[in-house]
């Protein structure tokens, strides 16, 4: 039976209640459609809830969920005093038709279920907080900050980053030692452009690692790049000894994609290693803020800021479009760092480092990750009992901290297999080889949930679930 819905707001919805798929997802699918198709316009205001349940003929609870995943993939926008509105416009043929291209793949809008990793709620972004120190920035600050400063950033926002950092992340942090940058990807181009220029060859990363930055980077710069295996506590220390590199690009608290978390006697080794050659250890700190089943680790730069450069960013916690990041530079490289950013762009937005600089004062930073830890939490429990449901078989590694769960494979599935599979029945998934520098280990699949709702993330493993039965039973 289908059910027809047209509203004043010019939203058509149909429901077939004999197709077998969920009511939510019907009116996520439709919703999806009209903004893609340029139907439904950027601001154009949705039905409250209760209106369009009614019309549908279902209950407000399933509109609420499906207006809550649009929310979550960035189609829309929940607006204060309760208002939905569209947030983003996908016209479909055209100039555009690239540029809607990318961003369907980035949503995942093919999928049912999207799986992918590195994604950020960022319906979750607090406004409101946000533009009370927009509004404070404005009316006080001197007119000097708004010209031309040097490549390290504002003065504000070192000093509020370092109290942050040395009280949270337990860094040795300096207001002179820190740069600025527009996210990880710019400051490890940085580096590496400096390493480079004192006479670097080689640099090591961690095997499996992400493929977007710095193995690219470094390549483009003429360097030879180097995997270091990773076991379950994270790299594997004696390898790194045998790398004859000159630095080391780590992600030591939670290792991406394995989710392992580097000992403390590794972490010393490491720095011995560095010591010993007088080479340099990126410490990429990208999702440490949240953990949940397992007490803080503490970043390394702090057991020795004069080899470790320590990389943060506001793109996990925050929202990845701020373009915020952040090094904390040992003392002899912070000049050659500072002009590498004055020639890449002469320096970030002012504005918005001293938006961040009152905000991390006012404490509003703090009360932002509290609240969104256990959000992320829920969506990884619901992930974690789906899997346990539904695919027992399946190893899950990393689970304690972060925004995404690796979860292993066991040797009679074949991990490429069950990747094209689940995207026959509709689900985005990653697979971990695509990440591997030596090409060699085990099957696993990356799930990533950060944006997911809790019946997403149990109907993303049930399709799975079906996938893999079909891998194994072609």
């Amino acid at each position: 039976m289908r059910t027809n819905s047209g509203l004043a707001e010019d939203l058509l919805i149909e429901l077939d209640r004999d197709a077998g798929v969920p009511l939510h997802r019907q009116i996520e699918a439709s919703i999806r459609a009209s903004i893609r198709a340029g139907r439904l316009r950027v601001g154009a205001s949705l039905p409250p809830t209760r209106t369009l349940a009614t019309g549908l003929g279902v209950s407000r609870g399933v509109v609420v969920e499906a207006y809550q995943q649009l929310v979550a993939e960035g189609y829309l926008a929940s607006r204060s005093g309760g208002y939905t509105q569209v947030a983003a416009s996908m016209p479909p043929t055209g100039a555009d038709a690239a540029a809607s291209t990318a961003r369907a793949a980035v949503r995942g809008a093919g999928f049912r279920v999207d799986f992918g990793y590195g994604r950020t709620d960022v319906s979750q972004f607090p406004r409101a907080a946000w533009l009370r120190s927009v509004r404070t920035v404005l009316t006080t600050t001197p007119n000097d900050r708004f010209a031309y400063l040097d490549g390290r950033g504002v003065p504000e926002l070192h000093g509020a980053l370092c109290d942050y950092l040395n009280r949270v992340r337990g860094t040795s942090s300096v207001p002179g030692n820190m740069v600025i940058c527009n996210g990880y990807g710019q400051g490890i181009s940085l580096l590496i452009q400096v390493l480079v220029r004192h006479g670097a060859r080689r640099i090591a990363l961690e095997d499996p690692s992400s493929s977007d930055d710095a193995r690219v980077l470094a390549a483009a710069a003429g360097l030879d790049v180097v995997g270091i295996p990773v076991g379950p506590d994270g790299v594997q220390v004696d390898a790194l000894h045998r790398a004859d590199a000159d630095a080391v690009v780590l992600t030591p608290s939670h290792q991406w994609p394995t989710g392992g978390v580097l000992s403390a006697a590794a972490r010393a080794e490491v720095i011995r290693w560095a010591k010993s050659r007088g080479a340099l250890v990126v410490e990429d700190d990208y999702d440490a803020e949240y953990r949940y089943d397992r007490s803080p680790v503490g970043a390394m730069q702090g057991l020795a800021p004069d080899h470790v450069v320590y990389c943060g960013t506001a793109s996990k916690t925050l929202a990845p479009g701020l373009r915020l990041g952040w090094l904390v530079v040992p003392p002899r490289l912070v000049a050659d760092v500072a002009a590498a950013k004055v020639l890449a762009d002469r320096g970030s937005p002012v504005i918005d480092q001293l938006t961040f600089a009152d905000f991390l004062a006012r404490g509003e930073f703090d009360r932002h990750l509290r609240r969104m830890r256990p959000v992320y939490r829920r969506r990884r429990d619901a992930l974690l009992d789906a899997l346990r449901t539904h695919l027992p078989d399946l190893e899950p590694a990393g689970v304690a901290a972060g925004q995404h769960v690796v979860a292993w494979l066991p040797p009679d599935l074949d991990e490429a297999a069950v990747v094209t599979a689940a995207a026959r029945h509709g689900l985005g998934i990653h697979g971990v080889g695509p990440y591997r520098i030596a090409g060699a280990g085990p099957g696993g699949l990356i799930f990533g949930y950060a944006i997911l709702g809790e019946s997403a993330i149990a109907e993303g493993v049930a399709l799975l679930a079906t996938a893999i039965r079909e891998v194994r039973s072609p």
